[in-house]
């Protein structure tokens, strides 16, 4: 049986969420509040599995009241559920440690569905929240590996060959060039990407490539 507690602030909302909670099999709602404050205060004592969190709350929002109670180690998950769908409240809800992200009109079902989902192990998220998420990923993927194409094709095979921990000697063998050469196409490396050593530019190339 998941516990459940709910942060929601408008009435109509916040009882038809306890109803519907309460009727579904393996649910149940252990406590519910309309504002921050009190939640923040009786969360501890409550000791839900997961808080479903508004995140537009009178005065204390869901998210400040989500990262108090995330710095008190508190055992519970939280689920935002929300009208926001600006990237802001999105990626400062998921950063301070929100385990889903779902979307206010998709009604009592949705979150009650996100609720089974979060229980069986995943992440929930309405469909356009995981596409704005997906498309963030996307774009710093491409922004890191932007940063490569500053390199001739040679100091990207010599990069990908110290990322490998070879050694200048090994990498002259094998390209066919002096070592000389090797330590040249470094530090042109190192200046290029803006790090100081192969320690740094062979890191740089693997954040690229997760």
């Amino acid at each position: 049986m998941i516990k459940i507690s709910i942060v929601e602030d408008q009435l109509e909302i916040r009882k038809s969420l306890v109803r519907n909670i309460k009727q579904t099999e393996g649910m149940t709602c252990v406590s519910d509040y309309s504002n921050a404050e009190d939640a923040f205060a009786n969360l501890p004592i409550d000791q839900p599995d997961l808080v479903l969190m508004d995140i537009g709350l009178p005065k204390m929002s869901g998210i400040e009241c989500m990262i108090r109670l995330l710095i008190m180690e508190v055992e519970m998950d939280f689920l935002m559920f929300t009208i926001f769908d600006t990237d802001e409240y999105i990626f400062d809800a998921l950063k301070a440690g929100a385990s889903g992200y779902v979307l206010k009109n998709e009604g009592v079902l949705g979150a009650l569905k996100a609720i089974k989902e979060y229980e069986d192990g995943g992440a929930p998220m309405s469909r356009s929240i995981a596409r704005k998420v997906l498309a963030s990923f996307n774009l710093q993927r491409k922004s890191k590996a932007a940063k490569f194409e500053i390199l001739t094709k040679q100091q990207r095979i010599i990069l990908e060959q110290l990322a490998d921990g070879l050694l200048n000697k090994e990498i002259a063998d094998r390209l066919g060039i002096a070592e000389r050469t090797v330590k040249q196409h470094n530090n042109a490396i190192y200046k290029k990407l803006q790090v100081n050593n192969r320690t740094e530019a062979v890191k740089k190339y693997l954040e690229s490539k997760s």
